[in-house]
C-alpha cells in the first residue's frame, strides 16, 4: 500500500539500499468470503518497485500465519476472549517470521515498514517503542507486544509524518498506490458479519 511504497521512497532517499518483500498470509484459495486482495496487492507492489527501480521479493507464510495467528485466534473466540490477530501478526509474522526471512535469507540489515510508530534508542542499545505524530494513525498498540529485540532490527520512517504528507509524498513521486484505500479489518473475515464468521 502507499505507507509501504512510501516508506521504500523515504529510505531510498536517505541512501539506503532497498528491496521490497511482499509476504502471502492467507491462502485465498480456501476462502470464499474474505477481503484479501493478494493478486491487486502484488501487482501493487510490482508496480511500486518498478518505479522505484528496486527489486521485490515475494515469501509465503501461510503455514506460519495458520499456527501462530489463526488457530490461536479460533481458539480464543471458542473460549469468550477478544482477540485481536494484528497483534499476533506483527509478533510472530512480520516481526518474527519476516525479520528473520529478510536478515538471514535476503542480507538484509534492518526491517522497515509502513507502520505509523517511532522508535527511540537508548544508550544500552535497547529501543523504545513511542507514539507516532500522527495520533489518529498511530499504530503503536499494535506493535506493543513485538519484543523488544526485534524491534533492534527495524525502522518507522513514517512515525514522523502524518497520512495526508504520506499520501502526498506518493503522489509527487508517482507512486501506483498513493490513493488507494488504506486496509483494515481482519483479512481473512473479509466483509462478512464476524458472527457469522465465527460462528
Amino acid at each position: 500500500g502507499v505507507d509501504s511504497a512510501v516508506t521504500a521512497l523515504l529510505l531510498q532517499q536517505k541512501g539506503y539500499q532497498v528491496f521490497g518483500v511482499f509476504m502471502k498470509n492467507w491462502d485465498e484459495a480456501e476462502e470464499t468470503g474474505g477481503a484479501c486482495t493478494f493478486e491487486q496487492d502484488l501487482r501493487d507492489a510490482t508496480r511500486v518497485c518498478k518505479t522505484l527501480k528496486i527489486p521485490l521479493h515475494t515469501v509465503e507464510f501461510v503455514q506460519e500465519y495458520w499456527h501462530q495467528v489463526f488457530t490461536d485466534f479460533v481458539a480464543d473466540c471458542a473460549r469468550g476472549l477478544t482477540p485481536n490477530p494484528d497483534l499476533a501478526c506483527n509478533r510472530h509474522i512480520k516481526f518474527g517470521a519476516l525479520l528473520k526471512h529478510v536478515r538471514d535469507n535476503l542480507g538484509a540489515d534492518l526491517l522497515a515498514t509502513g507502520h505509523y510508530a517511532r522508535l527511540q534508542r537508548q544508550p544500552s542499545g535497547k529501543v523504545q517503542l513511542l507514539r507516532a505524530l500522527d495520533r489518529s494513525k498511530d499504530q503503536t498498540y499494535f506493535l506493543a507486544s513485538v519484543e523488544c529485540e526485534a524491534l533492534e532490527h527495524v525502522l518507522f520512517p513514517l512515525g514522523d509524518l502524518t497520512k495526508v504528507e504520506v499520501r502526498r509524498l506518493a503522489s509527487e513521486a508517482g507512486l501506483a498506490p498513493a490513493e488507494k484505500k488504506s486496509s483494515t479489518g481482519i483479512c481473512f473475515i473479509g466483509k462478512r458479519r464476524f458472527g457469522d464468521f465465527i460462528s
